[in-house]
C-alpha cells in the first residue's frame, strides 16, 4: 500500500458560516498529516470564497465555484481537482474532532479499505432540536438501525457527510451518481459490485449539525425513503423487509389508535412501551428532558417521512412500473 495522502472534498451551498466552523475545526486537528482541502462552491448565490481566503495562510485550501449541480457531481468535480491518493468527503455541516484524522489514518494504516464511512454525533453545543434529530437518525431503535449500526461494520454504506473514498475506487466506479439522496449508498453499492470492501471506522466521528427544522427534516427523511426503492431496483441484491419497517410501524400505529376507540388497548400500550423505552434512551444519551421529549417528536416525523416515501415510491416503481427519473424528476439533477 502506498502512502496515503489524504485530501478533504467538501461541496457548498450558501452556507459560509458553516464553512467557517468546519474550517476552524480543521486547525484545531491534532497529527502531523500534510492534507489539502477542496472546497468546491456548487452555484452557490452566498459564497464562501472570503471565508477561505481568511483560512488559506494556515491551511492548504483549493477554492472552486461552478454552476449549481448537485452535491454527488461537486463531490466528483473536487476529486478530480484534488493531488490526494485518499479523499474524506464531508458536509459542510459538520465539525471534525481534534482526533478525527488520527483515527482514519491510524485504521487504514492498519487494514487497509478503499471506502469507509464514520458514525455522527451531537456536539455539545447543539441545539436541542439538533441533539433530538440526531438521536432519532442515529438510534439502533430508529431508522438508524436500518441504515447499519455501529456494530455494522462490513459492507457498511457510508454517507457522504463523512465518507472515505480511494482515488483508484473513485475512478474505476465514476464516483457519485445523479440521484440525491441517494447517491452515497448508490455508490457504496457499485463499488461492492466492483469489488471493492466497505467498512466503518466507528471512532471516526463527527459532529453533524444537520441544519434541519421540523418542516425541513419531514421533506429529508421523505426523500430518503423515495430513494430506497429506487436503489433497490437498481440494486436486487440490496432488498430487504427491514426497510418495511416505518412503514409497517405507521400503519400499525394508525391501526392501533383506530382499535383503542373501540376500546382494545393493547396495541396502543406495545406502542406506549416503545415511546418510554425511547424517551429514557434520549434522556441516557442527551441528559435533558427537553431533548427526549424532543426525539419522541422527530421519531413520529421521522418514522411517517420515511414510511409514506417508502410506500408511495414502492407502489409507483414495483407496481406501476413508472421509471423514477420521470416519476420522482426531485430526485436527479441533470
Amino acid at each position: 500500500m502506498e502512502t496515503l495522502s489524504f485530501s478533504f472534498i467538501i461541496p457548498v451551498y450558501n452556507r459560509p458560516e458553516e464553512v467557517k466552523e468546519l474550517l476552524e475545526s480543521f486547525m484545531a486537528l491534532e497529527g502531523d498529516f500534510n492534507f489539502e482541502i477542496v472546497i468546491v462552491e456548487d452555484g452557490s448565490s452566498i459564497r464562501s470564497e472570503d471565508i477561505v481566503t481568511n483560512f488559506s495562510k494556515e491551511l492548504n485550501i483549493a477554492y472552486f465555484y461552478k454552476e449549481n449541480s448537485g452535491p454527488g457531481d461537486s463531490r466528483n468535480f473536487g476529486m478530480k481537482k484534488a493531488s490526494g491518493n485518499y479523499f474524506i468527503i464531508l458536509d459542510s455541516d459538520v465539525i471534525l474532532p481534534s482526533n478525527y484524522l488520527l483515527e482514519v489514518d491510524n485504521f487504514l494504516s492498519k487494514t487497509y479499505y478503499d471506502c469507509f464511512g464514520g458514525p455522527d454525533a451531537a456536539h455539545p453545543s447543539f441545539s436541542n432540536l439538533q441533539k433530538a434529530i440526531n438521536f432519532a437518525m442515529t438510534s439502533f431503535i430508529t431508522t438508524g438501525g436500518i441504515r447499519g449500526g455501529k456494530k455494522q461494520v462490513e459492507d457498511f454504506q457510508p454517507r457522504s457527510f463523512n465518507m472515505g473514498l480511494s482515488k483508484k475506487a473513485f475512478e474505476e466506479s465514476g464516483g457519485f451518481g445523479k440521484i440525491h439522496p441517494g447517491e452515497d449508498p448508490d455508490l457504496s453499492l457499485r463499488l461492492q459490485h466492483l469489488g471493492y470492501k466497505t467498512t466503518l471506522i466507528k471512532n471516526a466521528f463527527v459532529y453533524h449539525k444537520r441544519r434541519i427544522s421540523w418542516t425541513k427534516f419531514y421533506k429529508q427523511v421523505h426523500k430518503f425513503g423515495l430513494v430506497r426503492p429506487i436503489l433497490n431496483q437498481w440494486h436486487p441484491n440490496s432488498t430487504s423487509l427491514v426497510y418495511w419497517f416505518p412503514t409497517v410501524f405507521i400503519l400499525a400505529f394508525i391501526l392501533a389508535i383506530a382499535l383503542s376507540v373501540l376500546g382494545v388497548l393493547l396495541p396502543l400500550y406495545v406502542f406506549l412501551s416503545y415511546f418510554i423505552i425511547a424517551f429514557f434512551m434520549a434522556f441516557y444519551v442527551n441528559k435533558n428532558i427537553i431533548v427526549a421529549l424532543l426525539a419522541l417528536i422527530a421519531i413520529v416525523v421521522q418514522f411517517f417521512g420515511y414510511g409514506y416515501g417508502f410506500l408511495w415510491s414502492t407502489l409507483n416503481i414495483k407496481i406501476l412500473n413508472k421509471k423514477p427519473e420521470e416519476t420522482f424528476p426531485q430526485l436527479f439533477f441533470n
